[in-house]
């Protein structure tokens, strides 16, 4: 993704709700010598082009040799399942099922299988709010240079072809079906996280056990950095130079987040972004965009879609049934809200 352009184009590079502060890390490990062997003097970095957007990684407290084998596993396993998960390669899964759409189940593999499970648990809960299912949609686009709006008569159409409750799994056999013609998957709003989670677990089983990855956004995080808790800022996004506070994450967690800045266009002054009301098959209003902090990403993911979705209230709701997790919701009208258990964790920073 690029930043804000010509025709009103608008990317996650021009404001993420969230980004980590990391100081003034130096970048450029410096290798020193300690009983014979080369160690890191610094936190190592590793930053590909992953997901739609740009992937960046910090491992600390390991060796240079370690560091970097680290990192190139954990790009290679994010790699292998963006290839599965992907619904823009026609190789993927995600692809296979939607071409099969009411005509035969289609063989998926596990980690397949495990986010399909947690977006048909997020439909149920959310009360549609979430749906994986519109890929149907296919008269929005948002990408640059091919901005287009579905007419009345097409939305339509599509509309007729989205509903989860039309995605059969089964588990023991191991199969996902579409069970209407012309039904297709969008995993965007739930697949990044596990993604970024299996990078991280590839992270740890190379030896490191202080790591960050950064996904466009999507902050996970374990360990500790230099010492000292893992810092992610929440921007104000009534004014995105400036911080709303910033979440400590000391040994793991995940801070992620759902907006309207993500992708979009500005048509007749109207911002048209990806965020899409699988009911009307509009993009949302009256949520800019919405935080959610948890220890495991299970806790949150895919929730910050169905949140936008719902609207302003849903929040408050949402945080009453989950105590052990945290949301903040900058609405529409300007103001912004947050949970009980977001205000010890959101901490003032310097200007």
């Amino acid at each position: 993704m690029t930043d804000a352009g010509q025709n009103g184009r608008w990317t996650r590079r021009r404001f993420s709700m969230v980004l980590p502060l990391l100081g003034a890390l130096p970048w450029a490990a410096r290798a020193v010598v300690a009983d014979g062997m080369a160690v890191a003097a610094a936190p190592q970095r590793g930053r590909r082009a992953l997901l739609g957007t740009q992937i960046d990684i910090i491992v600390d407290g390991v060796d240079s040799g370690t560091g970097q084998r680290a990192l190139e596993r954990a790009f290679a396993e994010m790699q292998r399942l963006e290839a599965l998960l992907s619904r823009y390669r026609a190789d993927s899964a995600v692809r296979q099922i939607g071409n099969a759409a009411g005509k035969h189940p289609v063989a998926v593999p596990a980690e397949v299988m495990a986010v399909l499970q947690s977006a048909q648990r997020v439909y149920r809960e959310s009360r549609g709010a979430f749906d994986p299912t519109i890929g149907a949609l296919a008269g929005w686009r948002f990408e640059p240079g091919q901005h287009a709006a579905p007419s009345a008569a097409e939305l339509a159409r599509e509309l007729r072809r989205v509903g989860a409750e039309d995605l059969r799994l089964d588990a023991r056999a191991g199969t996902a079906y579409l069970a209407r013609p012309g039904m297709a998957l969008d995993l965007g709003g739930i697949a990044k996280l596990p993604i970024l989670d299996a990078g991280l677990r590839a992270l740890k089983r190379e030896g490191v056990a202080n790591a960050l990855i950064n996904g466009g956004g999507d902050v996970l995080a374990m360990g500790r950095l230099s010492g000292r808790p893992w810092r992610v800022g929440v921007r104000d996004p009534r004014s995105p130079a400036r911080l709303l506070g910033a979440i400590r994450i000391d040994g793991g967690g995940v801070v992620a987040s759902s907006g309207d800045y993500e992708r979009g266009f500005l048509r007749d002054g109207r911002l048209l972004h990806h965020v899409l009301d699988p009911k009307t098959g509009w993009p949302t209003t009256g949520v800019h965009g919405v935080t959610l902090f948890a220890r495991d990403v299970e806790a949150v993911n895919g929730w910050g879609t169905a949140l936008m979705v719902q609207g302003p209230s849903a929040a408050p709701a949402w945080s009453a049934e989950r105590p052990g997790s945290a949301v903040l919701s900058a609405n529409a009208d300007g103001s912004v809200w947050q949970s009980d258990a977001m205000r010890p964790l959101l901490l003032p920073v310097a200007a």
